[in-house]
Order: C-alpha cells, then sequence, then structure tokens
C-alpha cells in the first residue's frame, strides 16, 4: 500500500503563446477605456457546484475567481470532512499535490534570473549524475537490456517541460518497472538521494523527443538546492511562500491548522464517495519527511494560492512584492514543446495545449463541445486530488478550485466549473463547439 501510495501522489505525478517580452497581463484596460462588463457571473456558478454537491458528484468543493484584479467570485458547498460534520469554507487547508509543481517552477526561476543557469545548459553542468545517462533501447536475445547513449545530453530546458527522457512509474515498461524497483518516489529519502537513484535508471526515451508527465519537477527541486546552497524547503519559503504571505502554505500542516485539513475520499465505481483513510492519505501533509518534493507535497488554502496565482497574472508581483520579472513569467508562460515532440501522452485530454515551463498553455480556443471552456493564452495546472487553478491574461482572470477525492477526473467537475467562468464568453466557451471526438483520457496528475 505504501508504494502504490508513494507512486500515486509522487508521479502522478501517476495541467496562444504570449509574447516573451510583456508581461502576461494583457487585458488590463486603459484609464481611457469605457469599463468593461463583468465576464463572471457568481449566480450561475454559484448553481453549478451546489449541483455538483446535491447530485453527489463531490463531497465538498470551494472556488475563488478575480477578474481584472478584484474577487468576483467566492463559494463553499458541501463538507471538507463529511464524517466529522465539518462544511467545506474558505479557510479549509487542502493538499494540491501537483499544484506544486508551478511553485518550484518560479522558486527556480528565480535563480535563472539571477544568472545561475541557463535553459539549454546541460544538466551534468549541475547534476553530474546524470553525465553518463543511457537510453533503453530494447532487449537482447538473453533478455537483457540494450543500451544506447543518448544523441544529446538532457538540458534544464528538458527538466521543466518533461522532456528529459525519465521513465514515468504509471508506464508498463521496462524503464517503468526499474524505476519502481529503485523506490526513487519514497519521501524517506532527500532530492539528493532521490536524484542519484534516477540517474542510475535507464531513460525510457531520448530527451526531447517525447513529452512524458513524471519526477522531472523533483529533479528541479534538486537543481535549485544545489544552485542556491540551501534545502529547497528553505528556499521556497525565503523566495515564494514568505514574500507573498502564504501562510497557510508548506510540506507539513502543524497540529494547530489539522482542524481545517481536508479529508480525502474516493469516488464510487457505482457513485457516491468513500472516505480514504487518514493515514496514508493524509500522511503527506501531516508528517514531517526528510524530502521536500518539488512536484507534490504542498497543502494550501484558497486565499493563499490566489495570492500566487495573482502574483503570475500581474507579471510576477503582488502588493509592492516582485518575486519575477514580468518576461520571466511571460517565459514560463510560453508554449515550449517543439512540432517535433509528436508523442504526448494524455496531455491532449486537456485540450487545445503546449507545455511550457511547469504550465499547460492553452494555443486555441476550445475545438468541441467535450472540451474544457479555457481563453487562448491561459496558463494552468492541476492536482492528484482534482484542485485546479488558471492564469488568463486575455480576460485578466485568475480562478483557484478546491476539492479533495480521487481518482483524477473521476467527475467533470473541472469542466463544469471552466464552463461556468466562461458562460458569457462565446470565444473561450465551448458550448457552442461541436460535437467531441475520440480523445486520449486525461489521466492523473
Amino acid at each position: 500500500m505504501k508504494a502504490y501510495v508513494a507512486a500515486a501522489l509522487g508521479l502522478l505525478l501517476a495541467a496562444c503563446q504570449p509574447n516573451p517580452s510583456t508581461a502576461p497581463d494583457a487585458g488590463a484596460a486603459s484609464a481611457d477605456d469605457p469599463p468593461a462588463r463583468p465576464l463572471v457571473d457568481p449566480g450561475h456558478i454559484d448553481g453549478v457546484l451546489r449541483g455538483m454537491v446535491e447530485q453527489d458528484r463531490v463531497v465538498g468543493v470551494s472556488a475563488l475567481v478575480y477578474e481584472r484584479g478584484r474577487e468576483t467570485y467566492f463559494g463553499a458547498f458541501g463538507m471538507a470532512d463529511r464524517e466529522a460534520g465539518r462544511p467545506m469554507q474558505r479557510d479549509t487547508v487542502a493538499q494540491i499535490h501537483s499544484m506544486t509543481k508551478p511553485v518550484t517552477g518560479v522558486a527556480l526561476m528565480t535563480l535563472y534570473e539571477e544568472g545561475r543557469f541557463q535553459l539549454d545548459d546541460p544538466l551534468s553542468r549541475y547534476l553530474p549524475e546524470y553525465a553518463d545517462v543511457q537510453v533503453y533501447a530494447g532487449e537482447d536475445a538473453d533478455g537483457q537490456p540494450v543500451l544506447v547513449p543518448p544523441e544529446r545530453p538532457i538540458l534544464v530546458r528538458d527538466i521543466l517541460r518533461h522532456t528529459a527522457g525519465f521513465a514515468a512509474a504509471f508506464e508498463d515498461d521496462a524503464p517503468a518497472r526499474l524505476y519502481r524497483e529503485a523506490n526513487i518516489d519514497s519521501r524517506e529519502i532527500t532530492l539528493e538521494e532521490m536524484s542519484r537513484r534516477l540517474a542510475a535508471v535507464p531513460l525510457a526515451y531520448p530527451p526531447g523527443t517525447r513529452w512524458l508527465y513524471g519526477i522531472s519537477v523533483d529533479v528541479q527541486a534538486r537543481l535549485a538546492e544545489v544552485l542556491a546552497g540551501q534545502p529547497f524547503a528553505q528556499l521556497v519559503h525565503a523566495r515564494v511562500l514568505e514574500p507573498l504571505g502564504m501562510h497557510d502554505t508548506g510540506w507539513y500542516v502543524e497540529p494547530g491548522r489539522r482542524g481545517r485539513l481536508a479529508a480525502m475520499y474516493e469516488l464510487q465505481d457505482g457513485g457516491g464517495f468513500e472516505r480514504l483513510p487518514d493515514s496514508p492519505w493524509l500522511d503527506n501533509a501531516t508528517r514531517e519527511w526528510p524530502m521536500s518534493p518539488g512536484g507534490y507535497g504542498l497543502a494550501s488554502t484558497l486565499d493563499d494560492y490566489m495570492r500566487f496565482a495573482r502574483m503570475l497574472a500581474n507579471g510576477g508581483e503582488l502588493d509592492g512584492v516582485r518575486i519575477l520579472r514580468p518576461e520571466t513569467v511571460a517565459l514560463m508562460a510560453r508554449d515550449d514543446l517543439p512540432d517535433t515532440v509528436g508523442d504526448r501522452s494524455w496531455l491532449p485530454g486537456k485540450g487545445q495545449v503546449g507545455f511550457g515551463i511547469d504550465f499547460a498553455v492553452r494555443h486555441s480556443p476550445p475545438a468541441h463541445a467535450g472540451e474544457a471552456s479555457g481563453a487562448v493564452g491561459e496558463f494552468f495546472w492541476d492536482g492528484f486530488a482534482n484542485t485546479l487553478f488558471w492564469v488568463d491574461p486575455k480576460n485578466d482572470i485568475v480562478a483557484v478550485l478546491f476539492t479533495q477525492y480521487i481518482p483524477p477526473g473521476g467527475t467533470d467537475l473541472h469542466k463544469r466549473f471552466r464552463d461556468a467562468v466562461y458562460v458569457h464568453d462565446e470565444a473561450a466557451s465551448s458550448a457552442n463547439k461541436g460535437p467531441a471526438p475520440d480523445a486520449p483520457e486525461n489521466e492523473g496528475r
């Protein structure tokens, strides 16, 4: 059970291209423009989220939306802990799982701004264990792995966009089996040991040739702590969480805050939800571990994560505190997947998107009615327990959605919420599109 939970939480771990010379805040109107009609319809969103609870499609859900720099929607429905009778509230603490990844990316990019690395530097320049990686190329006549050197090294850019070649625990191939046997996802080890074990596992594909979601962001965390010369968690707190006033966000939920921590639920095949045991499902947040992963592990609140998202929407600054330069945020929010990366695993299931630095990036409007609504140029990601956030520069909208259930995508919560936010935006809404063709399953984050 522990191995399964570690792999599930750690890998799934297994969310247009803004002009790189400008901040992604083009939705702001000039002082001479007439006031624009608000896009967000709070009553409509209320009805959609309340209906999800009443239809037993979620146990509890909350959402916060800002439009043009102002809060335009907050709603909370259902239960954070059904068995304890504790309702979902604004200050409920939730495990955000892979929504940790953008926080890691921001922390690492503060070091980029200081000139500590370049995107096309070989990763081995900073993490020498990756100097002699080999690519799995099948088996020989005796059933032994055939390993070949890659045509080019893993670049820092590759670990930012999931093209490094690392095996993924949720795959069913020889590199994935070797990955699982190496116990790479254990939080009982340090980031340093994780990186050493990972580098010894054959790559599943040559660097730069395929998008495959996995452990790359934990490697980002190891890179960050090597470059900064301090433990990764300390770096994140010093450079992101504390400056933004995100005091309810961290890898460890202290006993005094656990009364606000949401329970975890599992959607049953026949409908309805079963509460999962607090151990192991809350252990990521309630135990102090040797590893503070870059790819998962943070717990947060709606308001805390909204501060992070608003900082991105404002081009790296919030309330007079600058975390990143506008051009760095624009770089992160630009699709960095070349056309030569044809195999993109389940990423197409998220819509008309590419991938930047720890964000999916929407490059085209919704193509069909089955796709979730969204505006061209938005960047976003979500989490294993079905949390979600996005930044929409075109409409100057920032949205955060919290709930706590598995499996990822087990209901259509994300689509319904997105459709509700964009109900009055013909360009971003998928409601007027044609029927959905067969599409890759949107697998877990």
